[in-house]
């Protein structure tokens, strides 16, 4: 005991100031055990009513400011209250209920119905609760515990018009789900499909009802609304490995690898030794970090590199048809971009049968027929993608490209006037343009019409080279644009030629040439 402490008996003033305590004769100390028990009595008895008045004062200031919360929509701040009113008094049976209806608003029906189990459990007579809990059970498809709800308010309240209703759609819900299961058994899957969302209506939160829909749309091929179906059951049930498992095979099937990836993780976190899961999961994971890796040499160009991946994940998925397909619309691309037009078309045309109306695979395969100098057959793709896809504005452009080039190939074409295919870089232009320059020089000819002709082709020969070694004037070529068409230029000012060699081919006379082949 601290210096100057009283004992407990002198604090309370119950002995005078000079009073000792009980002598500690033959069974003195057990008399005084006993003594200082009463007096620690007294003192409860003293202050009791003060800790209860103290008490319910805070349970009422938490369930004020719980309401005051609720009224302003901040349900969790709420919620916190009411947990502190509830630890405060645990034999409370309306702040259990009270609690239960935050839930309820949170939309966490499952916490809810432990509250309101407790608070039927304090007052077994409170029938409000017990509607509550029944309409809870009946949206969970829990028919027989919801049944006994209502008829125990029926039996306190026999004119109670809610519980008589429910009590209706309980006796509904259990013939819908029979005679949905009795449709589905018979195969009727688009009528087992119109009893069950009538069923849902009663019991959204029931896991069978969906599952079983889900099973429906899957027979009848509508994949979309099967996942729509299975997606709430993993919620809606504990430990739902195995829709997360379904969902993951659906995804996957679909050609949807990162979802289905996602969902076999959320197999995994519930048992990371789920062998079935896991299995799944590898083969999922392989395939994505193939694509994924594909995709990236897209985004850097790297084309060759690309295709080889996308080949790797045929390899990998050779079953699945979709996997097959994406990655032969995917290769088409590489070609094409890549400058490789023969064997882009060939993989084009591949990959058009096996999934026709990709507008991407056409318009690949018409710019690789541009590269072709196919330009009537691109003019073809690029109006058939068009007619699936009538305001995509890159079609739009590139069937206008490819039509000017129809056009512009019936007049003077550089590329076939040098010789060369349309991906061919400046040193093989220039390579062309010499040994044609060379070919027909016009001093290599001695009648005065061979002459003529010779300096026709030369004028051709020039005019290409000048065209294919400027950028900017052989990209507006490769539009279908002449730059050296006097009708392709603005207020009559026409390109001015810079002829790479000393000679005018209007002029008259003997001819002198001097090359500049830089």
């Amino acid at each position: 005991m601290e210096s100057g402490q009283l004992p407990v008996w002198r604090g309370l003033g119950l002995l005078g100031r000079g009073a000792e305590s009980p002598s500690l004769g033959p069974g003195g100390c057990e008399r005084r055990l006993l003594w200082v028990a009463s007096l620690l009595c007294v003192l409860l008895d003293l202050q009791l009513p003060g800790l209860l008045a103290a008490g319910q004062a805070e349970i009422e200031n938490h369930l004020e400011m719980g309401r005051k919360l609720l009224a302003a929509g901040q349900l969790a701040e709420a919620l916190s209250h009411y947990h502190s009113a509830v630890e405060i008094d645990p034999k409370n049976y309306l702040t259990y209920y009270k609690r239960a209806t935050i839930y309820l608003a949170m939309g966490k029906f499952k916490s809810a119905l432990p509250d309101l189990s407790k608070a039927i459990e304090l007052k077994p007579d409170f029938l409000a609760a017990r509607l509550q809990r029944g309409n809870i059970l009946l949206k969970q498809g829990s028919t027989q515990e919801a049944r006994q709800d209502f008829e125990a308010v029926l039996r306190s309240n026999p004119d109670n018009t809610e519980a008589q209703s429910q009590l209706a759609r309980v006796s509904e819900l259990e013939f819908s789900m029979q005679e949905a299961r009795t449709a589905f058994q018979r195969r009727n899957y688009l009528g087992a499909i119109s009893i069950l969302d009538r069923a849902i209506e009663i019991s959204p939160w029931d896991p069978e009802a969906k599952e079983l829909r889900s099973e429906c749309h899957l027979f009848l091929g509508d994949y979309d609304k099967a996942i729509l179906d299975l997606k709430p059951t993993t919620k809606l049930r504990n430990d739902n490995r195995g829709a997360f498992l379904k969902l993951s095979k659906l995804y996957y099937n679909l050609g949807e690898h990162e979802e289905s990836l996602n969902q076999v993780r959320e197999c995994l976190k519930l048992d990371q030794d789920d062998k079935d899961c896991f299995s799944h999961y590898k083969q999922v994971k392989k395939l994505s970090k193939q694509l994924e890796a594909a995709e990236e040499h897209v985004r850097a160009q790297r084309y060759e590199e690309a295709i080889e991946k996308y080949k790797a994940a045929v390899k990998t998925e050779p079953n699945v048809a979709i996997y097959t397909t994406k990655a032969k619309g995917h290769i088409c691309h590489c070609l094409t971009k890549s400058k490789q037009p023969r064997e882009a078309i060939d993989v084009c045309t591949e990959a058009h049968h096996l999934d026709p109306r990709n507008v991407f695979i056409l318009r690949d395969r018409a710019e690789a027929y541009i590269l072709n100098e196919e330009f009537e057959k691109a003019v073809e793709d690029y109006q058939e993608a068009k007619e699936f896809d009538g305001e995509n504005e890159e079609l739009k452009e590139g069937l206008e490209r490819a039509q000017k080039l129809l056009k512009q190939s019936k007049k003077r074409d550089y590329y076939k006037i040098l010789g060369i295919r349309r991906n061919a870089n400046k040193q093989e232009i220039i390579k062309a343009y010499r040994k044609l320059a060379q070919q027909w020089h016009p001093d290599n000819f001695q009648s005065e019409d061979e002459k003529k002709e010779a300096e026709k082709k030369f004028i051709d020969i020039a005019a290409a080279k000048e065209v294919l070694t400027d950028p900017e004037m052989r990209q507006k070529f490769d539009s279908g644009e002449d730059p050296l068409d006097p009708e392709n230029q603005q207020g009559g000012a026409g390109h001015q030629h810079h002829w790479p060699f000393e000679f005018n081919p209007f002029g008259s006379g003997n001819f002198h040439f001097k090359f500049h082949f830089n």
